[in-house]
């Protein structure tokens, strides 16, 4: 049976991507597992740790840098794994949903301030910037699921040139 190229699980002949990993398969049928990888059935040594993001496909990273208040965790998390060092747009969502929390944070803690001595009866409009940037993350959320790379005005221009330099 082959393995897979990249974690070294079990692969079907036919198998284009690991169902473990996501790894694209480039080998032919009969491929033995990279080395440094335990056979299958074979117990981790105690100073090996598995890749925990290795089950992570590109589509769940995506959707996850939108998580609102702490999506931010998963784009630092997937601008810093190896396997997402080539993915543009896994790595474009991840920069706009970074710059989706900063764009929260300035509200948070610059326009908020500015409205808490504000009368009962006023609009606040840190409430309407709050509401607008969480319907903006779940907005987000549902274009990344269905692999759509949708650039938000601003911060997606910003995010195309962060995610091409590499």
């Amino acid at each position: 049976m082959p393995y897979c190229t990249q974690c070294g699980d079990q692969v079907s002949a036919a198998d284009t991507f690991c169902a473990h990993c996501g790894a694209r398969q480039h080998a032919g049928p009969g491929t033995s597992p990279p080395s440094g990888y335990p056979p299958p059935g074979a117990s981790q040594s105690r100073g090996a740790q598995p890749d925990p993001i290795a089950g992570l496909s590109p589509r769940t990273a995506s959707i996850l840098c939108y998580v609102p208040t702490i999506g931010w965790i998963a784009a630092v998390i997937v601008l810093a794994a190896r396997k997402f060092k080539g993915d543009r747009t896994t790595r474009f969502h991840a920069f706009q949903g970074l710059y989706l929390f900063a764009a929260w944070l300035a509200v948070s803690w610059i326009v908020r301030p500015m409205f808490l001595s504000a009368p009962e009866h006023f609009i606040r409009v840190d409430h309407i910037l709050e509401a607008i940037i969480l319907g903006v993350s779940v907005f987000m959320m549902v274009k990344a699921s269905h692999d759509e790379a949708y650039v938000l005005p601003l911060i997606g221009e910003l995010a195309q040139k962060s995610a091409i330099e590499q």
